[in-house]
């Protein structure tokens, strides 16, 4: 069973929000968190399971850009909900495109403020991977 855990306590611990996961093996790979209490997009670099760590860009996102991933976020999470109990299957996820209307526009919204800048810093570390993806 998963644990959960009080957000509020998370971050009196130094952690940060993180509000979408774009992608993940072995850890998150692209998304969207807090970054000093402000939000900003997150993209792993040179992935290497061997690595001790990882580098990611890191690029601050706009209040819009906020919005619209949430809701896209909102999306998928629902239909997560409806997967996760039997409801609709695989083939039904908002992500592999000509699902959800709303969710593909998002995509199309979204694109430009993915893309990290040709300048954008390189951060942090995080942790060991612990496979191939």
């Amino acid at each position: 069973m998963a644990e959960t855990w009080d957000e509020a306590r998370l971050i009196a611990d130094g952690f940060e929000r993180v509000y979408v996961e774009l992608e993940w093996c072995d850890g998150p790979r692209a998304g969207l968190a807090d970054v000093d209490g402000v939000p900003h997009y997150f993209e792993g670099k040179d992935y290497d399971a061997a690595d001790e760590a990882d580098e990611y860009n890191v690029w601050a996102a706009s209040e819009d850009a906020l919005a619209l991933e949430r809701e896209q976020w909102a999306i998928f999470a629902r239909w997560n909900e409806r997967f996760e109990a039997g409801m609709v299957n695989q083939d039904s996820q908002p992500g592999r495109g000509g699902t959800n209307a709303r969710y593909d526009k998002l995509d199309v919204l979204l694109a430009p403020h993915r893309r990290a800048p040709d300048k954008a810093p390189r951060s942090g570390s995080y942790g060991q991977p612990t496979s191939d993806c």
